[in-house]
């Protein structure tokens, strides 16, 4: 009985104790860990308020949206000397090279254009994800790099191609959107984004945790949730990233039925490779290499004939779109007929 109640005894004693000595390794491996986070917390940020930099209020926003000669790489130069334009060969090395366009307050501008022709880029720059290198960015006539930051980023809203969810309930991620919304709203929200069915369906509805990255949820439900953040936003500003790129057509449908709505009467700048939804687009700019190559309505670039024609009867060979509006379909040459002439 003595031996058993040693042996007993002895493993009862080395355990905790083997425990103790593996605290100073974790203690150790945090410490290091904790030098590598704070490193990082310190890091200066690159992108900061100018000295005097006013705040816009939203009601008094109107939307105005202008890129004045715009350059920017991601990687600046060695030497201080800017690449003209024009400047051959060496005008590769930039991301963004002497771009121009105003989109007017209420107005849909399309960006397409071949993958890496700098689309998100330029996008980027509205909000001051990124800063110019050269060139100005303009709301209502100001230099976004003259308006605070928090002021920027009430007034801009941005649907990306990538969702964002945080693995939380469908509430609490609806609510970065607008922290003081009532659930009334929120209904309203889900409804307008037409999510609101899918969220009752699930087992707690509104307080469902959609998991990391939301992979409870679909691709559409996913990009719908977005759409319905945005809208509890009400940004003056509006940036639609490839929000259907990844969708099925039902999916799409139901996304582009959620965006019609929100675009409505609101500034807005749109990338799409699927050109059937941004045929209505006030102006289409075509991209590519960071340079505009084409800009005017849809009918204008098809009689052209240039890079963005090429683009659509690669996609549409047929000469049907398989899109909608209120009054029918939409063809390729941008007539509208009804359903029951189809």
């Amino acid at each position: 009985g003595t031996i058993v109640a040693i042996t007993t005894l002895q493993s009862r004693l080395f355990f905790p104790m083997g425990q103790l000595l593996n605290v100073n390794v974790e203690i150790q491996s945090s410490l290091a860990l904790f030098d590598r986070i704070f490193e990082y917390l310190d890091l200066e940020r690159d992108i900061v308020d100018r000295d005097g930099a006013i705040e816009l209020r939203r009601d008094e926003v109107r939307g105005r949206v202008q890129l004045d000669d715009v350059w920017f790489r991601y990687e600046r130069p060695a030497t201080s000397e800017w690449v003209p334009e024009g400047a051959g060969s060496q005008d590769r090395l930039w991301t963004i090279a002497g771009v121009d366009f105003t989109v007017e307050p209420g107005q849909l501008v399309a960006l397409v254009g071949p993958s890496g022709a700098g689309k998100t880029t330029l996008t980027y720059l509205i909000p001051r994800l990124y800063d110019v290198n050269r060139g100005r960015v303009l709301i209502d006539g100001m230099d976004v790099r003259d308006i605070r930051l928090e002021s920027l980023g009430e007034i801009i809203g941005m649907v990306t191609q990538e969702t964002y969810l945080f693995n939380a309930s469908v509430r609490t991620n609806l609510l970065y959107g607008d922290p003081d919304a009532s659930d009334e709203q929120l209904e309203a929200a889900a409804r307008a984004a037409h999510i609101y069915d899918r969220i009752m369906e699930m087992p707690d509805g509104f307080d469902t945790v959609v998991g990391e990255r939301g992979y409870k949820m679909s691709g559409g439900e996913k990009q719908r949730l977005a759409i319905a953040r945005v809208i509890l936003k009400n940004p003056n500003v509006l940036i639609l990233d490839e929000a259907t790129s990844a969708l099925d057509t039902h999916s799409e449908r139901l996304v582009q039925r959620a965006l019609d709505p929100l675009m409505h009467g609101r500034t807005t700048i749109a990338i799409a490779h699927r050109l059937s939804t941004i045929l209505s687009a006030d102006t289409i700019l075509y991209l590519d290499r960071g340079r505009i190559l084409e800009r005017g309505s849809h009918s204008e670039l098809l009689a052209r004939g240039g890079a963005y024609a090429a683009l659509y009867h690669e996609q549409f060979s047929d000469g049907r779109v398989e899109t909608r509006c209120e009054d029918g379909l939409v063809l390729a040459t941008g007539e509208v007929v009804t359903e029951e002439a189809v």
